[in-house]
């Protein structure tokens, strides 16, 4: 049987600043076979990547050294790339336009992330 990740060969951009926590995630995702781009860790670098790199999706935390990523999350939405944010905060300490998005606790598991990212992706059936 050839089962193939959902995330195989998919671009993901992720910005987070926990080193760790970024590192955990870059390596999840490549075990899915997604190709990671970045990690990085500043709004500034998230901002040039999310408007500069073909995407397929994107991991955001949503703190990032005291800067908010949602002005990443905005520039990705315009640009029609789906997103995730991976957090610590609960679903109702976020600005209300952000309530509804797809959200990973931290600390998230592998699994759980590569489903929420799958889940975010339209199907385009099996290659």
């Amino acid at each position: 049987m050839n089962h193939q990740s959902p995330l195989a060969d998919k671009r993901i951009l992720v910005v987070e600043d926990e080193y760790f926590i970024a590192r955990d995630l870059e390596r999840a995702l490549r075990a899915a076979d997604a190709i990671v781009i970045g990690p990085v860790a500043t709004l500034e670098q998230g901002l040039d990547l999310a408007e500069s790199q073909p995407l397929d999706a994107a991991v955001l935390d949503v703190n990032l050294a005291g800067e908010r990523a949602f002005e990443i999350a905005d520039r990705l939405s315009a640009r029609d790339v789906p997103w995730t944010f991976l957090t610590g905060y609960d679903q109702w300490a976020l600005p209300a336009p952000y309530r509804s998005a797809s959200i990973v606790a931290k600390p998230f598991q592998a699994d759980r992330i590569i489903r929420a990212i799958g889940a975010l992706m339209p199907d385009k059936g099996c290659a």
